[in-house]
């Protein structure tokens, strides 16, 4: 099978996983699920529970206890998007082609959607110590939620985008902006690799390795956006283009220009994928999956 079709078959797979544990629209509050729910389903490359579910099968693998991390990692990436999107952040209107959650469902609805996510995912977690989870397996999870709280929070990806916000119109330094890169998008994706390494048994100097790989794909995968903000189409990547540039947001291409972006990119890439053929067992899918990411138009 093909890297791309097989793609569409592992994201298809990914978001039925994703979607079976949304929140039922009844109830008084069913706004707050229909905007939860709207936010989740409105697209996306589903990247980290994809490369959750191929590092988990990397090391082995086989189990349903990381079908809801899976789940919240998304859970927890849209929460993010929600609350990037907000006027008083980036103040777009359309994110994946369709309105953003705060034009959809208001200001308002839409912290307040953003904020269910983010607490929603760690109970969705949590649900993987029901699966009958023996001694060893629930000390694993129990690992996972920690790497999963930390990612997210004031050492992973709220504190990169603290410094992001504190930082609005003014000249980013290089470290500073590295910095923002690593925690704001690269912390999800290392808590998406470490999590399914974690539960597959992987040991403490192959959860370095997966680390190690994570961060260099959230650093190219970042650098990706920066370039296609510049060069992308707005009706393939489902936004406006040319929105760093209007925020007046600091960025790899404005730092290094274009093709010192792009090379930096695949440095990165070239990286990952090095490290990763120094780890027990072979995930080709996985490997063309990194490889993917720099080329993406979206």
């Amino acid at each position: 099978m093909e890297l791309k079709e097989q793609l569409l078959q592992y994201t298809r797979e990914t978001e039925e996983i994703v979607f079976s544990y949304l929140p039922q629209e009844t109830g008084h509050q069913k706004t707050i699920f229909e905007a939860m729910n709207y936010s989740v389903r409105a697209g996306g490359k589903r990247l980290r529970p994809l490369l959750m579910r191929e590092v988990y099968r990397l090391f082995g693998g086989q189990g349903k206890e990381v079908e809801p991390f899976m789940a919240a990692i998304e859970m927890i990436h849209t929460s993010s998007l929600i609350h990037d999107d907000l006027p008083c952040m980036d103040n777009d209107e359309y994110r994946r082609g369709k309105k953003t959650t705060w034009v959809a469902y208001g200001y308002d609805m839409a912290v307040l959607a953003g904020d269910a996510l983010l607490i929603y995912a760690v109970e969705t977690a949590s649900r993987a110590f029901l699966s009958g989870a023996d001694p060893v397996m629930a000390g694993r999870i129990g690992r996972c939620i920690h790497i999963l709280s930390e990612k997210t929070g004031i050492y992973g990806m709220i504190g990169g985008q603290t410094v992001d916000v504190e930082l609005t119109n003014k000249p980013v330094p290089r470290e500073k902006l590295d910095f923002i890169y690593r925690l704001k998008t690269g912390a999800l994706l290392e808590a998406s690799m470490m999590i399914g390494a974690v539960l597959a048994g992987a040991s403490k100097e192959e959860l370095d390795t997966v680390e190690k790989i994570a961060a260099n794909v959230g650093m190219a995968f970042q650098i990706q956006d920066d370039i296609l903000d510049v060069t992308g189409n707005e009706e393939v990547i489902g936004k406006p283009v040319g929105s760093d540039e209007k925020n007046h947001k600091t960025t790899y291409v404005t730092l290094e220009g274009l093709e010192n972006a792009r090379a930096k990119s695949e440095r990165l890439s070239d990286e990952a994928v090095r490290l990763l053929h120094s780890l027990p067992g072979k995930n080709e899918f996985l490997e063309g999956l990194i490889r993917l990411l720099i080329y993406r138009e979206k």
